[in-house]
């Protein structure tokens, strides 16, 4: 895909490596409170920076085989990629983890036209829930980007809403997540199946069943989270 502003391009030819892709973005309006550069002005563009399926896996994977030490190896390879990006390309990068926090989930909104699934995970129309962020890069210059796509939310549509009726302990009712109790089960037996398949609840959702986490990746997710 070729974009209109060839700056996207650039940024696109220096995630691929990676198994990264800009995920759209937007230009901070006058008077709207943008975040400051490390020169000291404010950020004029942000551009989130995210997978689809799998796709960072294999490049995260060989990276952490020689950083087996790092206690969040995904964040510590989120930045230590994206850092490198922003210095090649004259930006900056941030990401979720900063402090102060960032709305980050407002601007992944705003870039995608996204809206959140009755996981509260974000959910795509293409890829479901099998997609992340992974940072942002801000610059000091005004970006062309494309015109975001009239939101789809998926979840209108479906009826049944099988995400809710998966989690074996009931960790969702569409409002809230039961973080405790869904920790305590996969502290348990019970648990194993989760642990080792990855979330019932995600995964019964059918929106782009296709482009699910390969096995070694869901089950890091969930001893992260369990973990946490």
């Amino acid at each position: 895909m070729s974009f209109a502003d060839p700056f996207l391009d650039q940024i696109t030819a220096a995630l691929e490596p990676h198994g990264l892709v800009p995920r759209g973005g937007f230009v901070f309006g006058p008077g709207e409170a943008a975040p400051g550069l490390h020169h000291g002005a404010a950020a004029r563009s942000v551009v989130l920076i995210g997978h689809f399926g799998s796709s960072i896996w294999p490049h995260f994977a060989r990276w952490r085989q020689s950083h087996s030490d790092q206690p969040d190896p995904l964040d510590a390879w989120s930045k230590a990629v994206l850092t490198r990006v922003a210095v090649e390309l004259d930006g900056q990068a941030v990401f979720p983890s900063d402090k102060p926090y960032l709305p980050f989930q407002q601007w992944a909104k705003r870039a995608e036209g996204l809206s959140a699934s009755p996981l509260g995970l974000l959910i795509h129309p293409e890829y479901g829930l099998w997609q992340a962020f992974r940072g942002a890069l801000l610059f000091d210059r005004a970006i062309g980007f494309p015109a975001v796509p009239l939101n789809n939310h998926p979840c209108d549509s479906c009826i049944e809403k099988p995400c809710l009726h998966a989690c074996p302990v009931d960790a969702f009712d569409g409002a809230r997540f039961a973080v405790g109790r869904c920790r305590s089960h996969l502290a348990v037996p019970e648990g194993a199946l989760c642990m080792d398949g990855g979330c019932l609840a995600r995964l019964a959702c059918p929106v782009g069943r296709e482009h699910a986490y390969t096995a070694d990746q869901q089950r890091f997710h969930m001893a992260a989270f369990a973990a946490a």
